[in-house]
């Protein structure tokens, strides 16, 4: 913490300092705790599996992420976290597919019911004689 070249400084505290109780020659030793935390469970992703199931479900992939969702959670309650990080993560990866498969699934019909809407409309003016740009028409 001292830059190089300056030396640290003994400075006295203000006011009587015998140090902390117990210690022999008033040492100043700082205790510390040490906190053992514990890694985080692995997901089981069962939430998004349950939604990709019940509301998107393309060859079966929503059923398949929500088989290896339910044995990562099995995996995780038996204590084998290896086992659960490599069922949640084949449950993610499933969910993935699934959701992207129903995503484009989802654009593509409505892209296509706009341009059959665009094109039924074209139709239908072209025979009803009704142009948009027709300004002398008196319909």
């Amino acid at each position: 913490m001292n830059p190089l070249g300056h030396p640290a400084e003994n400075v006295p505290l203000q006011g009587r300092y015998d140090g902390l109780p117990g210690l022999l020659g008033g040492s100043t030793a700082i205790p510390y705790t040490t906190v053992n935390m514990t890694p985080e469970p692995p997901k089981d992703h069962i939430i998004w599996s349950l939604c990709c199931f019940l509301y998107s479900n393309p060859c079966c992939l929503g059923l398949a992420a929500l088989i290896f969702s339910i044995k990562a959670r099995d995996r995780k309650v038996a204590g084998d976290l290896e086992g659960a990080q490599h069922y949640g993560s084949t449950a993610r990866c499933l969910n993935i597919w699934a959701t992207v498969l129903v995503s484009i699934l989802v654009l593509i019909t409505i892209i296509t019911a706009i341009i059959v809407l665009v094109q039924a409309n074209k139709v239908i003016r072209d025979h009803s004689g009704y142009s948009p740009y027709d300004f002398n028409y008196r319909g």
